[in-house]
């Protein structure tokens, strides 16, 4: 038998002191992993995001980090794709040491993130999704900041309804974001005693959208509500316009960016978006007004509703930090998470616990106006 030379006593010491100091400074400098579609079809709304949580993070790490610490925002492309989504997930986490993943985009891509989370024990904060599978049942690694699809689908088809509008037609991409997105519309046209007079479904990849658009005509619809990914709901809707039909365009908060109202072009007037925060140029809000002033001081114009879901993300996520200690650990981020309550934001008030982790419930809409501005 052959048996390895025996190592010095003061060398297997020093790779113990080595490996322990390892063990516990593993997450030192605050890393933080964003997986998300920074290319393809959401690829603006995602820019946006990131734009808006980096105002604050930015911000917090000028005045010194937390603890000493500085946030270090890790974002990779995963091409919009959930396979890819996870691949990346599992490369930060176990490579490049992150706490939590944040912000990432996507129903079916959070979905697919869901058993890693819990084999890897991470936090996922912030979403940029309003997936009902991440508030019901809770998942104790999963901390949403935003509404809901459901809630704003509903909210959405009551107010037509409130309107005069009832002929509402409803396309819908075929996968889990829209099957959840739908049923909160149901949901709504249940209350208003309402039924879609057109209900149809269409691939996430590549859709056509000509034969749908002449069924939305034919229908002789009002209203017509796509649930999609920004570059296929502006293609629904030229396809739309150019069979003819003149119906009231509504979607959801996923596009509320400046970068769908470029992809709508000519046909951003008019087209309604509910929205997840107060108005974006509400400085009566302390939250807006913040994000403003740091904006104002890079150069920017203003903020966008996709960079508020990032600011407002940020804030949390650097709440959980603070409360996490000097030497946060993934589960420790966790913990200190679930320990928010009433944690005001500015304006608006998050509180966790072990059996709610949905965060805000706040929803509204907006109309895009002819200079293609979100208007209240």
């Amino acid at each position: 038998m052959i048996y390895a030379a025996r190592a010095p006593l003061s060398l297997c010491l020093a790779l113990w002191v080595g490996l322990m100091t390892l063990s516990t400074n593993a997450w030192a400098q605050l890393r933080i992993g964003q997986p998300s579609g920074f290319t393809g079809s959401v690829a603006a709304g995602v820019k946006e995001n990131t734009d808006g949580a980096k105002l604050y993070l930015d911000a917090v790490n000028a005045r010194g980090g937390i603890n000493g610490q500085k946030v270090e925002l890790i974002s990779v492309d995963d091409q919009f794709d959930p396979k890819r989504t996870v691949e990346v997930a599992r490369e930060l986490i176990t490579q490049r040491g992150v706490l939590a993943l944040f912000m990432n985009r996507g129903t079916p891509h959070s979905q697919a993130l869901l058993p890693l989370l819990t084999e890897l024990k991470v936090p996922l904060v912030a979403p940029s999704t309003g997936a009902m599978v991440l508030h019901d049942p809770v998942n104790p690694w999963v901390f949403n900041v935003r509404a809901t699809y459901q809630r704003e689908a509903a909210k959405a088809i009551e107010h037509l309804a409130s309107i005069g509008i009832t002929r509402i037609a409803v396309l819908e991409t075929d996968d889990s974001f829209g099957a959840d997105s739908t049923e909160g519309a149901l949901k709504g046209f249940a209350k208003v005693g309402l039924k879609p007079v057109l209900q149809a479904k269409f691939p996430r990849d590549k859709p056509d959208f000509s034969s749908l658009a002449a069924q939305v005509n034919q229908s002789n619809a009002q209203a017509v509500m796509v649930i999609a990914s920004a570059g296929n709901t502006a293609n629904a809707v030229q396809a739309i316009r150019a069979a003819g039909s003149r119906a009231q365009v509504v979607t959801l908060s996923n596009n509320a960016s400046e970068g769908f109202v470029k992809l709508l072009g000519e046909h951003a007037r008019g087209v309604i978006v509910t929205q997840v925060f107060p108005n974006e140029r509400s400085v009566a809000f302390p939250l807006i007004k913040e994000a403003l002033d740091l904006a104002r001081a890079k150069g920017l114009d203003g903020v966008s509703p996709a960079m508020m879901e990032g600011f407002a993300g940020a804030k949390v996520l650097v709440e959980g930090l603070r409360r996490a200690g000097p030497n946060p650990t993934p589960v420790a981020l966790r913990n200190a998470l679930e320990s928010i309550q009433n944690f005001n934001i500015g304006g608006l008030s998050i509180s966790y616990s072990p059996t709610n982790h949905t965060g805000l419930d706040f929803a509204d809409l907006s109309i895009l106006d002819a200079s293609g501005r979100f208007r209240r």
